[in-house]
């Protein structure tokens, strides 16, 4: 998640980024010796730099994912050797706009006020005022399926009468997903549906330049990230309805956002065929047909205790009752009751075991009660992921992508991401993934993923920790990534298959 605390202060923002100057090249942090160079060609981690934002001061420091902090002296030396103890004002930038409508950033240093700039070898702070050399691209350095939420209103975007509007208080389904689509060195916000968020609050098809935006962001008291129109104007949620649209051309706590990843929201389907659901009230039960909010659960990984919990739409947590051996939605935090093993089953399904140490098991009834030793077909519930109609793969490598346009092949290691459009199996537990030619994914004669199947082919997930998965292919096999880009079903098992960021 963007907006996780620093070491400076437990409430301020940290933000991802890589930082690519005027020849396209990306600062980079070498691994050895603390050497501090702008020759990187891609956003990978080398490249991968933290801005952590000051409550008190209008300015922010740039740390290495070394750990270590970017430093100017008066001679516009660059250092970045000192850690979290080490660094002193010389440590502190701030964050200047290009004027000319690039969306670009002048990084000037607080103790002697030169700007940070330079190319290959020779990066510098030494420049009085900026030039092309000074200027910066900044690339958010995160996935970009992600929840956008409005400071001031402290409400959730999401998908709403066709425009986009800062009023869920938890961010639910599909609709709240947001996608922030790096075009030429600014932002697109994309909805759900794939349609594109233009300056004035409505939803449009094609992307312009009225649809993009550049970043900013604002240290202090009230701290996160702006997004700017090509008129000068900042993303604000306006009126009752909270629409999001450029209004004002001041950054204020209306204009501010923070980033959140998105966690995976099910609907788990018991051998029945029954949903589960929070509908008849406070205890979890399997008996609904439908799909609402309420047969929707959002799964979250617990990593102090590596269980898990699931949330409702009530913004409470399954609960285990000691004394009914149930699951009832009940607990407004996470306890030890509300923490559950999460067992793959290899087919689509999950087992899951409270911490009374057995598995959950579906009655006749519908009722679910946490007395199972062993798993049979009754402690196995079909996953069906409902938060992700389009989907974005990454990897340690880069993103998941065609080759060209013509050469439709599947590879692991591109900058850029084609979208993947996703569609459950009827049954639940598996999916069907599209290509950007409307043709459904298969396997090749050497296992490579193809979109040229006019007709769908299963696969199946399976969540993982920290918003990563596994993908099952047709051939039993999972999808493995490899350096040099070749995206196969080759992993015999989950141990040695490529965790993907989705």
């Amino acid at each position: 998640m963007n907006g996780v605390s620093n070491g400076h202060s437990s409430a301020a923002l940290q933000w991802k980024v890589g930082l690519v100057n005027y020849a396209n090249k990306y600062l980079t942090a070498e691994t050895f010796g603390f050497k501090v160079n702008v020759t990187g060609a891609a956003l990978k981690k080398k490249q991968t730099w933290t801005l952590e934002q000051d409550l008190n001061e209008e300015v922010v420091y740039i740390k290495s994912h070394l750990g270590k902090y970017l430093s100017a002296d008066k001679y516009g030396n660059i250092t970045c050797d000192a850690g979290e103890d080490e660094f002193d004002a010389s440590a502190k930038f701030v964050i200047e706009y290009a004027t000319d409508g690039s969306g670009k950033w002048h990084f000037r240093n607080v103790q002697h006020g030169n700007y940070l700039g330079g190319t290959d070898e020779n990066l510098k702070c030494f420049a009085k005022t900026p030039t092309n050399a000074e200027q910066w691209t900044v690339q958010l350095s995160i996935h970009p399926q992600v929840h956008l939420r409005n400071v001031n209103r402290r409400r959730y975007a999401h998908l709403n009468n066709d425009e986009i509007q800062c009023t869920e208080v938890t961010p639910w389904g599909q609709d709240a997903l947001i996608i922030l689509e790096f075009v030429d060195g600014k932002y697109a916000l994309k909805t759900c549906d794939n349609r594109y968020l233009h300056k004035n609050g409505h939803l449009v098809e094609n992307l312009d330049n009225d649809s993009l935006f550049s970043l900013a962001v604002k240290s202090g008291q009230h701290s996160g990230l702006a997004f700017q129109d090509s008129e000068g104007r900042y993303l604000t949620a306006v009126g009752s309805t909270a629409s999001m649209k450029g209004r004002n051309k001041t950054i204020t706590k209306d204009e501010l956002f923070t980033i959140e990843d998105s966690h995976p929201q099910i609907i788990l389907i018991a051998y029945t065929g029954k949903k589960v659901s929070t509908k008849q009230g406070v205890d979890i039960t399997a008996n609904q047909d439908e799909e609402t909010d309420n047969e929707t659960f959002q799964a979250e990984y617990v990593k102090s205790r590596e269980k898990w919990a699931f949330k409702t739409i009530h913004n409470k947590y399954w609960t285990f009752d000691q004394v009914t051996s149930g699951v009832q939605d009940k607990s407004s935090e996470i306890k030890a009751e509300c923490l559950f093993d999460l067992e793959w089953q290899g087919d689509g399904s999950i087992a899951l075991k409270a911490c009374n140490g057995l598995y959950i098991f579906n009655k006749q009834t519908g009722c679910l009660l946490a007395q199972s030793t062993t798993i049979t077909d009754k402690e196995k519930f079909k996953v069906k992921i409902v938060n992700r109609p389009l989907l974005v793969l990454k990897s340690e490598h880069g993103f998941v992508g065609q080759k060209t346009s013509t050469n439709l092949e599947y590879c692991c290691n591109r900058a850029t991401y084609n979208i993947i459009f996703m569609e459950p199996s009827p049954e639940g537990g598996s999916y069907r993934f599209k290509g950007t030619n409307g043709k459904y994914w298969s396997l090749t004669s050497d296992n490579t993923v193809n979109p040229n199947s006019d007709s769908p082919v299963d696969f199946i997930l399976e969540f993982q920790p920290e918003s990563k998965l596994t993908i099952k292919a047709p051939n039993g096999k999972f999808l493995k990534g490899e350096q040099n880009g070749l995206f196969r079903a080759l992993a015999e098992d989950q141990a040695s298959a490529t965790l993907w960021e989705y």
